[in-house]
């Protein structure tokens, strides 16, 4: 029988062992899928998972596979899209007429950053945006690295731009490299680790909705310290930021914040 107590002991013991923190996501989910995993991997207690994870990297990996979240898709809410196209990009080329530095935070197989090469090469040359895309899975860095997708991840991509960079193989869509090569994947762990400094707009969508109240504050705190002055944030459809201005933030349209 896993108890509570066990469950508070595993966090712990489990950040101590590799600097990950499981305790900032919501925890009622969190242990059901934790505790789903385990059994199906056949452990029937705490201990004795985490003392194999020490050791075994494939069932590290894949545990870390099943926690983080994944799902993502071209021009996700494709509105919000045409807002950063048509309001915050015109602002941000105003605002800086050298390299874009941008971030696409938890980026899970690479749909998110893509779609925004795709829409920045419509009215940049290349040497005028630098995409940092990262994510704490590695795994899934590996797919998006690959840029090779089914039909549905492009389901709400317009049909001119998947003809144009995109070829066909059977079932799979295969992204142009001159897409590709503007988008540059890192391990990254949003939690734990520091995040670098002076980006013009960061990515960060349908992720904070997964973590505790005070772990969002942190991050939000972190990312308009990684934001220069004027730069952007863009966040998910359910992650409105209601008091902006604890962050230095400003509202600049639905779901766009601008750091003052």
């Amino acid at each position: 029988m896993k108890t509570e107590q066990d469950y508070d002991h595993f966090i712990t013991s489990f950040k101590q062992l590799f600097n990950m923190d499981i305790a900032s996501y919501k925890q009622d989910r969190m242990r059901r899928r934790i505790d789903a995993f385990i059994s199906r991997k056949g452990f029937d207690n705490y201990t004795n998972f985490l003392n194999s994870l020490r050791t075994d990297q494939t069932l590290f990996l894949s545990f870390i596979d099943y926690i983080t979240i994944n799902v993502s898709e071209f021009f996700r809410n494709k509105e919000r899209w045409q807002t950063l196209e048509t309001k915050a990009l015109p602002k941000l080329l105003e605002q800086n007429n050298g390299k874009l530095k941008i971030w696409s935070a938890a980026c899970a197989a690479g749909e998110e950053p893509y779609t925004l090469s795709l829409i920045l090469s419509k009215h940049l040359a290349p040497f005028r945006y630098d995409i940092q895309a990262t994510d704490l899975d590695f795994h899934v860095l590996e797919t998006a690295k690959r840029g090779q997708y089914t039909e549905r991840s492009l389901k709400e991509l317009p049909n001119d731009l998947k003809q144009r960079h995109f070829t066909k193989e059977d079932d799979t869509y295969i992204l142009h490299q001159n897409i590709k090569q503007q988008v540059t994947f890192k391990q990254h762990d949003l939690l734990m680790q520091t995040f670098d400094t002076n980006y013009d707009l960061i990515i960060c969508r349908n992720v904070m909705i997964y973590f505790t109240e005070e772990a969002r504050i942190k991050l939000y705190e972190k990312f308009s310290r990684s934001l220069r002055k004027g730069g952007v944030l863009f966040v998910g459809s359910t992650e409105q930021i209601l008091t902006p201005e604890r962050y230095n933030l400003q509202r600049f349209d639905t779901f766009f914040y601008e750091k003052i």
